[in-house]
């Protein structure tokens, strides 16, 4: 349910009561499928410059590499500037900014003269850009959607499978009417279509409807006298019955002075005037680390950083391992273009099964990983084109599965949920970088050690073995820590009620056994 105001423009934040799970979120839905294709995509396609940038600059194939894994790395350690950056002036500038930074980047590398310009244009400057641009993108939209997040969110990522299948043979193409420089040049003014959708990113604001109250119904005049005569004990029903309401101040010997009733109104009044004022707004954190006493957000970020290891990886190396079985290198473009329509797939099938209610999604995700890394061990067992074909298919259904999905489950309540969603995908997506910069390394000195490429899939396989068994704590963690949170809250809530003194109810028993017999007398 919107509310809606009056002459409200395209800049202002969209007010609901609740997370519309539509409404203006289709339109970021449609901005972030852009920008998933304009950063990852042209990422997972810069391989296509590979062979010219080595033939011109004169350097190895792992030098030129440096320039992705620099630019992976700058993209994943600026993630909590990003996230301050997002909570100070809005995820609409800074993803507008960050398009901009990789328009530079790109341009400007198209005039490098040596690798280490590649280092910084398109490593430092662009790689800065791509964090401004994806993770405020993805924060916001899993802001407009609560139901349909997983669905939406794995839908929308699909920008980048489609870029990798797309892209490749399009600046194969143009390399060979202009050249890898204006190819290079034109790929930057492309990404400059980011800052277009940077400007949809309308902010949301979730404002709860009021309640209403009703009243209690006022007790009439003459219980509310037999109340006050039964606590100034001359009510004739408090002397028959024998009992006497001793609440009042007035009953405790020492206490002969009794507070005016004229005072009791102004009280109430002051408390419910207190009561019904609106509370201040509280400050908004610009990186929330309370994030990180959360154990099972450490244990989600532990998941990620050695999850992250098999994500790059093996897109680097598959048409390398082709290659070494003897497999052309038509044939070997194909393997890579079925992987990433085989992720597509992968995406739209975690999000429709993780819209499902009522399921646990970290059980899916942990699932997920297993298969993924049962995907990574059987690579190196292929040794034709079909087996490798197969693996590839495999692996990039389950791939699609898990880098769909992994940023968005940290807005579920068994790992930090939609509230600091914004810190913790800052400081999730930091700790991946140090995976992000090692990885594709660590996989070339396996291969340049063993001269065997199985080697970069069996150390690929084993970070994502690591990753699930932090993934399967996480549950646990949570559970344990809401557990003791509720011990606490229990043990807070008996501390507060008061304890009364053993002789207070004695002496009012007393004094009503004396009255009791006073009136027998009587009669």
């Amino acid at each position: 349910m919107t509310v809606k105001a009056v002459n409200m423009p395209c800049t202002t934040p969209n007010v609901y009561t609740k997370v519309p799970d539509g409404g203006w979120g289709w339109t970021i839905a449609f901005a972030f499928f852009f920008v998933e294709a304009l950063t990852y995509g042209i990422i997972k396609s810069f391989g296509v410059f590979f062979n010219d940038l080595m033939e011109s600059f004169d350097e190895t194939n792992s030098r030129i590499s440096w320039i992705i894994s620099i630019c992976v790395f700058v993209q994943t350690f600026t993630a909590p500037l990003s996230t301050v950056l997002s909570n100070r002036f809005g995820h609409r500038f800074v993803v507008m900014a960050g398009g901009v930074l990789i328009s530079t980047g790109m341009v400007t590398a198209s005039f490098a003269r040596t690798v280490v310009d590649m280092y910084v244009t398109i490593g430092v400057v662009s790689g800065l850009g791509y964090c401004l641009s994806f993770l405020p993108t993805v924060t916001i939209l899993s802001q407009y959607f609560d139901k349909r997040r997983s669905l939406v969110t794995a839908v929308a990522s699909t920008g980048e499978c489609f870029a990798v299948f797309s892209f490749a043979p399009a600046i194969t193409a143009l390399k060979e009417q202009i050249g890898w420089r204006y190819s290079l040049l034109s790929v930057g003014v492309l990404q400059l279509s980011i800052v277009i959708c940077g400007s949809l990113l309308r902010p949301i604001i979730i404002k709860e409807q009021e309640e209403v109250k009703a009243q209690p119904p006022e007790e009439p005049t003459e219980t509310k006298y037999m109340l006050e005569n039964e606590q100034t004990r001359t009510s004739i029903e408090s002397i028959d019955s024998g009992v006497e309401i001793t609440t009042s101040p007035s009953n405790v010997p020492g206490n002969t002075k009794a507070e005016p009733k004229s005072e009791e109104p102004k009280e109430n009044v002051q408390i419910l005037v207190e009561n019904n004022s609106t509370p201040p707004e509280p400050k908004t954190k610009l990186l929330d680390f309370s994030v990180m006493r959360d154990y099972s957000f450490i244990c989600y970020a532990f998941f990620g950083l050695f999850a992250t290891l098999g994500f790059f990886a093996p897109s680097l190396y598959i048409i390398p391992l082709s290659l070494s079985l003897g497999i052309s290198k038509d044939h070997s473009a194909y393997i890579l273009s079925a992987m990433a329509i085989a992720e597509v797939f992968g995406r739209i099938s975690a999000g429709w099964v993780l819209n499902k209610k009522p399921i646990r999604k970290i059980y899916i995700e942990l699932i997920c990983v297993v298969l993924l890394s049962v995907a990574l061990f059987a690579f190196p067992f292929a040794s034709e084109f079909w087996g490798l074909m197969t693996c590839s298919i495999f692996f990039g259904f389950m791939l699609g599965t898990v880098a769909g999905t992994h940023i968005p489950l940290l807005a579920e309540d068994d790992v930090v949920g939609i509230a600091k969603m914004s810190s913790a995908a800052g400081v999730y997506v930091f700790i991946q970088s140090l995976a992000g910069l090692a990885g594709p390394p660590l996989a070339g000195v396996l291969v340049d050690t063993t001269q065997n490429y199985s080697s970069a899939f069996y150390s690929c396989a084993a970070g994502m073995v690591l990753g699930a068994v932090f993934l399967s704590l996480v549950r646990p963690c949570k559970a344990g820590l809401c557990h003791r949170q509720q011990q606490c809250a229990e043990e807070s809530a008996a501390e507060v009620v008061p304890e009364l003194p053993d002789d207070f109810i004695e002496m009012d028993i007393g004094k009503a056994e004396n009255s009791g017999k006073g009136c027998d007398g009587v009669a």
